[in-house]
């Protein structure tokens, strides 16, 4: 799993739907999560990439030093499916999107991931819809962008 972190005053997703009018879900203060499954990834992988999010101190303390999580200071987080970040762009200027998990197999990870987060004490996690037209806007604070892969984190333990 590969996941782009960006701390935020606030966000919101909005989801185009051109028949039944977008619907957009807001969040304030706290994290906004691309994340993107990639081939091969298990729900070991979901749930280690939600604990290193959740405990994550990307937050400002009172010294103004980054020591704090998003469980510390009970922000809230948004989740954006994001199959863009399985791309390959070794060859030529056209990248690649083979390494992207299909969706039988990246949606039960992304659901894992949002239900884990759930799970470990985000107070409210809002999410994208996985596969649809999406505009995502945030007042990036900071700015603090983290970028999480977990292949470059300890083994999950399936």
């Amino acid at each position: 799993m590969k996941a782009v972190l960006q701390r935020a005053l606030e966000a919101q997703v909005t989801m185009i739907d051109k028949d039944n009018g977008d619907v957009t879900r807001p969040i304030g203060h706290g994290l906004v999560v691309l994340l993107g499954v990639i081939q091969g990834d298990t729900p070991g992988h979901a749930r280690l990439m939600a604990k290193k999010t959740c405990e994550m101190r990307i937050f400002e303390d009172g010294q103004g030093k980054l020591n704090r999580s998003l469980l510390d200071i009970g922000g809230e987080m948004l989740v954006v499916s994001n199959f863009t970040l399985g791309a390959d762009c070794k060859k030529g200027t056209r990248p690649s999107f083979s390494d992207a998990a299909a969706p039988a197999e990246a949606i039960p990870l992304y659901e894992l991931f949002v239900e884990e987060c759930r799970r470990l004490g985000v107070k409210e996690v809002k999410t994208g819809e996985f596969g649809a037209d999406m505009k995502v806007s945030l007042v990036n604070d900071g700015p603090v962008t983290i970028i999480l892969d977990s292949d470059k984190l300890a083994q999950p333990k399936d």
